[in-house]
């Protein structure tokens, strides 16, 4: 396949979803690299890689999958009894309460239906690398549409907020309880706070095929940095955020944000969701049926104030049965900026974790319906 090289396993029966793996690198130029991952039910059947200086070890920034991870340490505080989704986020956290955000919950916000996308003036990148500081500039802001009138992605800016909750109500940084409840137990290459001794690791996520002028070109495929959009997108500072200088930032990596700064493979993404849902190595799920049922429930669909109609929303994480009509009603995940994906879907069993180091800016990933339903049909027929 034009000298590239594919490499990794796959199960009897996933022999297909090789043959399209090497496809999609190839047409992505190849040299920059992808990984794919995916479970069926608790057993890992793809692990696959291509690309210069990448193996299947190889870390890189996912950017919104990590929300997933962040979400996943909220579904567990919620089984536990330890947070309420239907509280005011202001009754732990009383200065959110400024600017008429006085009743917004955190159900609210894990929907993005807050209106909390950002503030006045934009957030540095060295802001936006440190969820505290998000929160401190995030408390005084009003909201910028009715909450709970309309939903809208915060990209940069939503789990600071939810990160804030955990912090207050079990003395816990999120990051913290991610990496004790389920990183370490599970043993996931997926951080939310990369430790120095692994950046030797991790490789750089490249700018888009177009180039470096593939940024300006995005810019001005915005309304205006001052729009909802711009502000969602993080291009209302000044200088407007440069997305792929951020999730490079050692910085963003070492603090790992929870909305956009985890750092990951394919096969920690995937090996969450099936740890999440189905259990590996023969532990048991994560998550109770219970507990399921309510994160996987549909919350926001219809129109995304800030995405349009590629805003569909479970509880913090996308609804992937919207996304892909051939998974559950209720298979849910999320992806990520730079071309990650990550799901889960309850009825089939199937976990899925994709990552690639080319960065797209008109936030559409062909090669994600392909290779997720090429997992699918493989599953379906073994």
């Amino acid at each position: 396949m034009s000298g590239i090289d594919v490499h990794g396993t796959v199960a009897d029966g996933f022999e297909a979803v090789r043959e399209v793996f090497a496809a999609v690198v190839v047409e992505d130029g190849g040299a920059a690299g992808a990984q794919l991952a995916a479970y069926a039910n608790g057993r890992r059947v793809v692990d696959l890689w291509a690309g210069d200086g990448v193996t299947g070890d190889t870390l890189t920034g996912v950017y919104s999958s990590t929300k997933g991870a962040a979400t996943l340490v909220v579904a567990l505080l919620v089984q536990d009894g330890a947070i309420d989704l239907d509280e005011p986020v202001a009754l732990h956290w009383p200065e959110f309460a400024a600017a008429g955000k006085g009743g917004i919950t955190l159900r609210d916000v894990l929907t993005h239906r807050s209106g909390v996308i950002g503030v006045a003036g934009g957030l540095t990148a060295h802001e936006l690398a440190d969820d505290r500081t998000i929160a401190a500039r995030l408390a005084g802001q009003r909201p910028y549409w009715k909450p709970g009138s309309a939903y809208g992605y915060g990209g940069f800016v939503t789990f600071a907020i939810v990160g804030e909750v955990v912090r207050r109500t079990t003395g816990r940084s999120l990051q913290d309880l991610f990496e004790e409840r389920i990183r370490t137990p599970c043993g996931l290459d997926l951080y939310l706070g990369l430790p120095e001794p692994l950046e030797d690791r991790f490789r750089e996520i490249l700018p888009g095929q177009a180039g470096p002028d593939a940024l300006a070109e995005f810019r001005s495929t915005v309304p205006g940095p001052h729009s909802i959009t711009g502000i969602g997108y993080g291009l209302n500072s000044t200088p407007p955020l440069d997305q792929v200088a951020f999730v490079n930032t050692r910085r963003v990596r070492a603090l790992g944000q929870a909305s956009a700064g985890g750092v990951g493979n394919a096969r920690g993404l995937a090996a969450m969701y099936a740890a999440a849902v189905v259990g590996v190595d023969g532990r048991a799920p994560l998550l109770t049926s219970d507990t399921v049922g309510e994160f996987a429930m549909l919350h926001s669909t219809g129109g995304d104030l800030v995405t349009g109609a590629l805003g569909q929303y479970a509880l913090g994480f996308q609804a992937k049965g919207r996304r892909y009509p051939f998974l559950s009603a209720n298979a849910f995940g999320h992806n990520g900026s730079a071309g990650s994906e990550s799901f889960v879907d309850p009825v089939s069993g199937i976990a899925f974790g994709y990552t690639r180091r080319r960065f797209s800016f008109n936030w559409s990933y062909p090669e994600h319906d392909r290779l997720a339903a090429a997992v699918h049909r493989a599953a379906a027929a073994s």
